[in-house]
């Protein structure tokens, strides 16, 4: 791998930038991926979730708190996605208004995961988790000296 500068110059290089093209091209990447099975990332959200639950299901004022953060359209996004797994049959919702996932939607979130997990091997090639971890503590730490949330589950 060759790099932009020596260590020297990297050292002054704008972490904005840098983590800003990190999560350009690792975005893309990941939405590429989804794509391939018909999905963007709200939706693929609210399909982790529903697979994850009980019998019982998700509740979808939990889930849209849950995942609104996840992105810029906030719950409107999350509410959307969750319509959008209604009406091609992937979740359905109780008059309670729980969320399961259907045999269809386990299908293509499974799927859709073996993918996913392909371009997360190809993001993180040749990155031991050591080099990975050390670096996503340094982006913490950043966040947390400006005043900014650093969570994520």
């Amino acid at each position: 791998m060759d790099y932009s500068h020596d260590d020297a110059g990297l050292a002054r290089q704008p972490i904005g930038y840098w983590s800003g093209a990190a999560h350009g091209a690792t975005v893309a990447h990941i939405r590429a991926a989804l794509a391939e099975h018909g999905l963007t990332q709200p939706p693929w959200w609210v399909l982790n979730q529903a697979v994850g639950a009980d019998a019982g299901g998700v509740g979808r004022a939990e889930v849209t708190a849950l995942l609104s953060g996840y992105t810029d359209a906030g719950a409107d996004g999350i509410g959307t996605a969750v319509d959008e797994l209604l009406e091609r049959g992937l979740v359905t919702q109780d008059d309670g208004a729980r969320l399961r996932i259907t045999p269809e939607g386990r299908e293509l979130r499974d799927r859709a995961y073996e993918r996913v997990m392909r371009a997360r091997a190809e993001i993180h090639a040749g990155i031991p988790d050591e080099e990975f971890v050390a670096a996503l503590k340094v982006l913490q730490r950043m966040i947390h000296n400006v005043g900014g949330t650093a969570w994520h589950e």
